[in-house]
């Protein structure tokens, strides 16, 4: 039989196991895949590796406190047109009733039109960023995270992105 002085000790132990398993658990969770699906001919499943072999772009962005974080990524019209979405001339009539749902892993969401991500006809600029600054996205941020530099503030640049989802309303 135990001492009773040990019970504290078991429990503390028990709650530190605990908090390694849910940490482990989470940790899981995280991927370096980003996921292009729904209504599009070429789905996607691009990793890490696979967009820093793309052409990427830098762009700067505005703290509040004035200073400016600089993201490193993949102009986001370049995976769509890799997914076979059309874009310039081709985006008109049912093309343009849909939009892209961008989904984060901790559930956070935006959607945007597909006209206003087509450069010929909106000035919205969205990047799939992989870096900041020069180095590597942290994990409360990436490792993949969208950047909309053309928004006023940045409550449609997701952190921790997973997943591009197209839906088509009309087909």
């Amino acid at each position: 039989m135990m001492k009773p002085e040990l019970r504290p000790w078991h429990r503390l132990l028990g709650a530190l196991l605990c908090c390694a398993a849910l940490a482990a658990q989470t940790a899981s969770k995280t991927t370096d895949t980003l996921i292009v699906d729904g209504d599009i001919a070429t789905p996607l499943k691009l990793t890490l590796s696979d967009l820093a072999k793309m052409a990427h772009e830098t762009v700067s962005l505005a703290e509040p406190d004035g200073s400016k974080i600089a993201y490193e990524g993949v102009p986001l019209i370049e995976i769509l047109k890799k997914a076979s979405l059309p874009f310039g001339k081709e985006i008109r009539g049912k093309a343009l009733a849909g939009y892209l749902l961008a989904e984060a892993r901790d559930g956070y969401q935006v959607v945007f039109s597909l006209g206003e991500l087509d450069p010929g006809l909106a000035e919205t600029r969205v990047f799939v960023a992989d870096r900041r600054d020069g180095k590597p996205l942290s994990d409360q941020q990436g490792p993949i995270r969208l950047v909309v530099a053309s928004d006023k503030r940045p409550a449609r640049s997701v952190r921790m992105i997973e997943g591009l989802h197209v839906v088509m309303l009309r087909k």
